[in-house]
């Protein structure tokens, strides 16, 4: 396997994890546990920068001037990264809406 498909994979199961955590606050949220709530959310972005740091990977090697393929699988990589960027903002939102309708 090619270093973009690791990385891309890398992107992938980061980025995976992260969504998991940031779907599971809200859920927390919804049921009033809001420490656990805010645990997952740093548990999320925990793993989303590590998701990130290997997206960075990428931007300095074409920054570098190394040809970096774009595939359907590192599309997907870069998809699945602004989504779970999407679902931590979301989270914190829905955190701080839920604290304050169950107060």
């Amino acid at each position: 396997m090619e270093g973009t498909e690791l990385v891309a994979f890398n992107i992938i199961a980061s980025v995976g994890t992260a969504r998991s955590s940031y779907i599971g606050a809200i859920d927390a949220a919804a049921e009033g546990n809001f420490e656990e709530a805010e645990q997952l959310i740093k548990e999320g972005q925990e793993a989303f920068n590590g998701g990130h740091s290997a997206h960075q990977e990428l931007l300095v090697k074409m920054a570098n001037g190394e040809k970096v393929e774009m595939t359907l699988l590192l599309t997907h990589a870069e998809d699945q990264l602004m989504s779970a960027e999407s679902f931590g903002i979301l989270a914190e939102k829905f955190l701080k809406v839920y604290q304050t309708i169950k107060g």
